[in-house]
């Protein structure tokens, strides 16, 4: 009972950052329909190479920061040594200002430099990247906090921030990206002046998360000084000994964080370069680069968010059970960490293939939707693999592996870069190419992972009820939802009415077959968030097979 208490318990944290990070991709799908359409897709050829460098600097300052901290305050908090967790915190603060810091002054003095060496003809990209350069400052520290709240199991703050920051981002990007684009319109580089004008809202949303996180931190610090009085311990770790612990962390996650959005940036640069090798022109280059970020990255990134909020909040409980010894609820936890992103990531992916070109018409009309389209049913496939990839690369850092995943994301990586040189070198695929490597990329690491999670805690993941049912169930609801499309946009000729209904009937269809298979056992489906309300009504209404 208490395993499954506590099974529970991260997956309904996890569903909370699951919802916020479906919520915010919702929010920066819609923001990005305004700005596609004021920056065009040279516009976005510019503002989403900038991104892959941002991220990757992200990466190297902060984002393996909430990870490493809620790993460390979890380990500590669960042998009730608060104060320990207080010179984690301090150090984490120190690592985050000084790595933070060195970052946004890099890329700030650095971002004409990177232009003309990595970029040279995506003219104007240096603009984002000056814009972006103090975001990475106030991320860095607002990690921190996340991981800090994380480590006490609780989700709702980084929730919160999260959701405070794509509110901001999504207005002030639309509109600084229309008032820098109308004050520079003659300018022979006016995509990156809208290009910079969207990331503007990127660094006022993330002063404004930092902001409420701070306000947060406030209200919960006579609780957290009411536990430092409770904590009787006489050794406390020094600071130099707290700093270490956070280094020592920190630095596997960001390597291996950091060979995963190498494959992203890495993949920019090689295009920019084999294009021109091609003679293709800079504004063709920009506008292949806008439809593969935007069209195709944009909406898989989606339900890939759920994958990355289910690792966030089983980490703690994780590294808890494998600090305890107990390895049956490690296991437990992956499998249904992974069962539960399985039966969305599966459906996401054919949803998406199945209604493409219909999706791409709503979302970004007057666009290609063509090239989209087709980069969508092409690529939908590396949903299931990012998500699966992204569930056990966690579960071997939280069991003390930290390295594996580097090894395995490197290795893949490696294989990754010879995929797609020989691809935009000698085929005509060009932008498909890339396509192609972020399929093949995640899954090589599922392999690799699948590998060493078995080799190093002995499990073994259960396939035919995990993967197979609900590959099947896909097929089925993807073969009715493309009926239905065809029926209710022939009825109609309306293109949004037809894909909203035709969406809402694959989720029925989805969530009725799904519980119909026996994919889902009983004591499964109960640990799943309102897990009890979902089987009373199922069983109410006899669509429910245990």
């Amino acid at each position: 009972m208490a395993s499954r208490h506590k099974s529970s318990g991260f997956l309904k944290q996890g569903s909370i950052l699951a919802f916020t990070g479906i919520l915010v991709r919702i929010i920066g799908m819609v923001y990005r329909i305004p700005l596609t359409n004021i920056i065009g897709d040279e516009g976005n050829g510019i503002y989403s190479p900038a991104f892959e460098v941002y991220s990757l600097l992200l990466i190297l300052s902060s984002n393996a920061m909430p990870l490493a901290v809620s790993k460390l305050v979890s380990a500590k908090i669960s042998k009730r040594k608060v104060k320990d967790s207080k010179k984690i915190l301090e150090a984490a603060f120190f690592y985050a200002f000084i790595a933070g810091g060195l970052c946004a002054v890099l890329l700030f003095f650095g971002a004409t430099f990177i232009e003309k060496t990595f970029y040279s003809n995506l003219h104007g990209i240096n603009l984002p990247f000056k814009i972006l350069a103090p975001t990475i400052f106030v991320v860095a520290l607002m990690g921190v906090l996340r991981g800090f709240f994380e480590g006490h199991s609780t989700m709702i703050p980084t929730s919160l921030s999260q959701i405070m920051e794509q509110i901001v981002n999504a207005i002030v990007s639309v509109y600084a990206a229309y008032v820098f684009i109308y004050m520079h319109s003659a300018s022979n580089i006016v995509s990156a002046y809208g290009a910079a004008g969207g990331t503007m809202g990127t660094c006022i949303g993330a002063v404004s998360g930092f902001i409420l996180l701070i306000m947060l931190f406030a209200l919960f610090l006579p609780i957290y000084k009411n536990g430092l009085k409770k904590d009787k311990s006489v050794e406390v770790i020094s600071s130099k000994t707290a700093f270490n612990m956070v280094f020592f962390t920190i630095t596997p996650i960001i390597l291996s964080q950091t060979v995963y959005q190498l494959s992203g940036t890495i993949d920019t640069v090689l295009f920019s370069k084999c294009m021109a090798h091609k003679n293709l022109s800079s504004s063709t280059v920009k506008k292949l680069l806008g439809i593969y970020s935007t069209k195709y990255r944009l909406l898989v990134n989606v339900p890939i968010s759920i994958s990355t909020a289910l690792c966030s909040s089983m980490i703690p409980s994780m590294v808890r059970a494998y600090v305890n010894k107990r390895h049956d609820d490690v296991k437990s936890t992956i499998n249904l960490a992974v069962k539960f992103n399985a039966v969305i990531a599966i459906p996401s992916a054919f949803g998406l293939s199945i209604l493409s070109r219909p999706i791409l018409r709503v979302l970004f009309p007057g666009s290609d939707y063509i090239i989209g389209g087709m980069m969508l049913i092409i690529g939908t496939s590396c949903i299931i693999f990012y998500s699966y990839s992204t569930i056990i690369s966690g579960a071997l850092q939280a069991i003390d592996r930290m390295r594996v995943p580097i090894i395995n994301a490197t290795i893949s990586l490696v294989i990754h870069i010879i995929i797609v040189v020989f691809l935009l070198m000698f085929t005509p695929l060009n932008g498909y190419a890339l396509v192609i490597g972020n399929v093949t990329y995640p899954l090589v690491v599922c392999i690799l992972n699948t590998y060493s999670i078995n080799k190093y805690l002995g499990y073994k993941q259960e396939i035919f009820n995990t993967f197979i049912k609900p590959i099947m169930v896909s097929v089925v609801m993807s073969l009715i939802t493309l009926l239905i499309y065809w029926i209710i946009n022939k009825i109609t000729h309306r293109e949004l009415i037809a894909v909203v209904i035709s969406a809402f009937v694959a989720i029925v269809v989805y969530f009725v077959a799904i519980l119909n298979s026996g994919a889902i056992k009983e004591k499964e489906l109960l640990e799943f968030p309102f897990g009890l309300r979902i089987l009373k009504f199922t069983k109410k209404l006899r669509i429910y097979r245990s």
